[in-house]
């Protein structure tokens, strides 16, 4: 089996060929994925077909945009991608915790740059079909004197050829960047995104997603939240990778540095979103992020308050055919519930 393979190979490299065979079309026959109208919603003037993404970081120079749509996600988020191109943090950046199902990510936005991106996401959109939706992940070079310019550049010249924009504010791998999130900074990041979004026809009302951190405390939470909430913030996405290290890690790479994904981070990033909920009193959509592999794991999110999700570990233990299996089970449990579409669900455990 192919993913049993690619496992073999360090995980950046098996990464890069996974990109170069998809981008090859290599065994990617069109997919039977099963639509179920009880998974539809219409959120923010979009409509997704099913509340399942693919998380930032898979697609960073957005390059296999239709292939991974082929596999039944709901939507698909490219990126992060910087004004410049930049190489990243030194390698080896990226490590298996095979036995927790878990990465440690160090990558430190490392992509192609925004012309290379557009010139992709220009490909992409001459065959759209109308109903795929794509989201585009900014981020800030390492090197940048003016943190929000780098945000602007990225809204103004990519913002067009997307249904949404999330501003990346949260990696753990870009020294200072988490410092955007801090109370008045991530106010006047806002504030200059939405002007900025103001004078640019057909940008105005293109809705913007925050990702933000795991490592936030109780304070920092609320106040993202109040700040959230006086700006009209369209969305946040709960949440990046995480510094933190659970006692229940037990594979030999556990200490490494950077940002952990996967299995161990679901119950704390699933407690941050029903906290977040709760702050925001349910007005703001949400997505949640974090540990999620299967169709439980997807329905506890939207019952802590997420209104979509997203997912990107799991395919690397899993692969992809784990999404259609995850529609299902999420449809089997909505119709359990006695719940006829999955957005009656939001929030019901909170």
């Amino acid at each position: 089996m192919l993913i049993n393979l690619l496992r073999l190979l360090p995980p950046e490299t098996a990464h890069e060929i996974t990109i170069k065979l998809l981008k090859s079309n290599f065994n990617l026959k069109k997919k039977n994925t099963k639509i179920y109208k009880s998974l539809n919603q219409t959120i923010l003037g979009i409509n997704f077909k099913n509340p399942i993404g693919l998380a930032a970081g898979f697609d960073k120079n957005a390059e296999v945009i239709s292939q991974m749509l082929s596999y039944g996600f709901g939507f698909v988020e490219v990126g992060t991608v910087t004004p410049k191109e930049q190489l990243g943090n030194e390698k080896p950046r990226v490590f298996r915790l095979l036995e927790d199902e878990a990465i440690i990510n160090h990558l430190g936005f490392n992509n192609k740059g925004s012309k290379n991106f557009l010139s992709n996401l220009e490909v992409f959109y001459k065959n759209k079909d109308i109903n795929e939706v794509v989201g585009i992940n900014i981020g800030k070079n390492k090197s940048t004197q003016n943190d929000i310019d780098d945000y602007l550049y990225c809204v103004e010249n990519l913002g067009m050829y997307s249904d949404y924009i999330t501003i990346n504010i949260s990696s753990p791998n870009t020294p200072g960047l988490r410092d955007l999130q801090l109370r008045g900074r991530i106010e006047a990041l806002v504030k200059k995104i939405q002007l900025k979004q103001s004078e640019i026809e057909g940008l105005a009302k293109k809705p913007i997603f925050i990702k933000i951190s795991p490592d936030l405390d109780d304070e920092q939470l609320r106040d993202i939240a109040l700040m959230s909430l006086a700006n009209n913030v369209n969305g946040l996405i709960i949440s990046n990778s995480t510094i933190m290290r659970p006692d229940s890690l037990i594979s030999p790479n556990k200490n490494e540095v950077g940002g952990l994904s996967g299995k161990p981070i679901f119950l704390n990033s699933t407690i941050l979103l029903k906290k977040m909920y709760s702050l925001t009193n349910g007005q703001i959509t949400l997505v949640g992020v974090g540990g999620i592999s299967s169709g439980h794991e997807c329905y506890e999110k939207i019952k802590a308050g997420a209104s979509l999700v997203q997912l990107y570990t799991v395919l690397i233990y899993k692969g992809p055919k784990i999404i259609n299996k995850i529609l299902k089970e999420l449809n089997e449990l909505i119709t359990i519930d006695g719940y006829k579409n999955i957005s009656d669900s939001i929030g019901k455990s909170v």
